[in-house]
């Protein structure tokens, strides 16, 4: 998802003592006070408070690190905190209570039970690119499951890491939630620490980084990377409304979206019209001239804005192309040709670059999908309901959406997470208690029992079942 530099490449940080920050709150956890639904709820409602009030430092944070408008901001980030929040106070109740399970015949007379316990002190690693909401989202989850959690912002989006760091360090003694601010000297310090869990957002390179520190002690983790999220259009789609909607999930936030379309399979005779439809559909959402519109964001630093000009020279621009190095600005752009090979169609593009890659058919596009690592996010667009269901069955990624794009993270009942290269474990909603919950396997059995009675066609063959009483 985000690039950032490596969390172990630089010394750990004298300022930061990790290792009383996690005793501090390992030692809090073992109280075991978090274990009751009211604690939960308390932290819950602590958070909302401090949300909204908040709101508007967030909103101005957004726009500062990433040029978002307020209206963006709400709509991908800070709304759907609050739909989170309300969700996990409305359910948590249930959530907390032991799950039925099956005893069978040889086990009986029994009770199978899967209780939930909180897992205990866990890391949470945001990304730059979405830096309140996947901060927020994953510490609600911590909080329900009855988790202290220490939050680590990217410290490429100073100004919302600010913000977090003052609002939460108010809503929270930091033996239930510490924010830890700076770069990969604070990152290399806290994965150094045994955590009980560490849930990170970022990019694929930095993943493996994490999961390898997470291994020394045997710590589990959940992993949202990322990855290129292809759109397949087939030639019964309807191609204005394709356009459309595959331009409004690309340029979002200046295409720095995890789920982004990464690149579109599409036939070739569809591919001229194509082209000029998401012209005319950014001319709508940003007017003619994207650099003036304060809806369009900027490039988040100079590094990822110069990796991004790189990446536009492979193949041939269609449409934009247009760049300030001095503001981040680069404007929509749509590419056509690029070779395969090139590091176009290698890497995750995170930025504002919409390839078009010549495919004949759909079966042609599942091939092509197929051969390539699992992606994070997959789009189908067709009319023939019965095309996208065969791209769904054949297929396999984090997720997948049907005629849109991007939707499927806002659905709050539906896991959201990667497969392979693409991820590792889910959240949202239930997931997202779940995520930082042990699902411990319970059987309760009474003491003996007189089998003739509950088991009379068994009363010859009482020796079967001796070892069970």
């Amino acid at each position: 998802m985000a690039r950032s530099p490596s969390p172990l490449a630089a010394e750990p940080s004298p300022l930061l003592d990790a290792k009383s920050l996690v005793e501090k709150q390992r030692a809090y956890f073992e109280t075991r006070v978090t274990l009751p639904l009211e604690w939960r709820r308390e932290q819950l409602q602590a958070l909302e408070r401090a949300a909204r009030k908040y709101e508007a430092e967030i909103l101005a944070a957004l726009k500062a690190d990433l040029s978002k408008s307020a209206e963006e901001a709400y709509l991908t980030e800070v709304g759907s905190i609050y739909g989170e929040l309300k969700g996990a106070l409305k359910n948590v109740k249930a959530w907390m209570k032991p799950r039925k399970g099956s005893a069978p015949l040889v086990i009986q007379p029994a009770r199978a039970y899967q209780y939930v316990e909180p897992l205990g002190v866990t890391l949470i690693i945001a990304p730059w690119n979405y830096p309140y909401q996947l901060a927020i989202a994953p510490l609600i989850g911590a909080l329900a499951a009855g988790c202290t959690a220490v939050v680590k912002p990217s410290e490429l989006s100073p100004a919302t890491s600010s913000v977090l760091a003052r609002m939460l360090g108010e809503a929270f003694p930091p033996e239930v939630v510490s924010v830890v601010e700076g770069g990969v000297a604070e990152s290399q310090a806290l994965l150094a620490e045994r955590w009980d869990l560490i849930f990170f957002t970022g990019g694929t390179s930095v993943g493996r980084i994490v999961a390898e520190a997470a291994a020394r002690h045997l710590t589990p983790t959940v992993l949202e990377l990322g990855g290129k999220s292809p759109c397949i259009v087939d030639k019964s789609a309807d191609l204005e409304v394709t356009a459309r909607r595959i331009a409004w999930g690309k340029y979002v936030n200046a295409g720095q979206t995890c789920i982004a379309p990464d690149y579109v399979l599409i036939p070739s005779e569809l591919k001229g019209r194509f082209a000029e439809l998401v012209q005319k559909a950014v001319t709508d959402f940003y007017g003619a001239d994207a650099r003036t519109s304060s809806d369009y964001g900027r490039i988040v630093s100079t590094r990822h804005f110069e990796r991004i000009s790189a990446l536009a020279g492979h193949g041939r621009v269609a449409f934009g192309g247009e760049r300030d190095a001095a503001s981040r600005y680069f404007a929509p752009t749509v590419i056509t040709d690029a070779p395969l090979s090139s590091p176009l169609m290698q890497e995750e593009i995170f930025g504002p670059l919409l390839p078009l890659v010549d495919c004949p058919s759909v079966d042609e596009a599942i091939r092509f999908v197929r051969s390539r690592p699992k992606p994070l996010a997959l789009y189908s667009f067709a009319r023939d309901a019965a095309v996208n269901e065969r791209v769904l069955a054949q297929t396999s990624s984090g997720g997948a959406v049907t005629n849109d794009v991007c939707v499927h993270f806002a659905a709050e009942g539906l896991p959201f997470g990667g497969v392979g290269e693409s991820g590792l474990g889910g959240y949202h909603g239930q997931s997202s208690f779940d995520a930082f919950s042990h699902k411990k396997s319970v059987v309760k059995r009474p003491f003996a029992l007189d089998m003739k009675l509950r088991y009379p066609p068994y009363a010859g063959k009482l020796g079967l079942f001796k070892r069970f009483l």
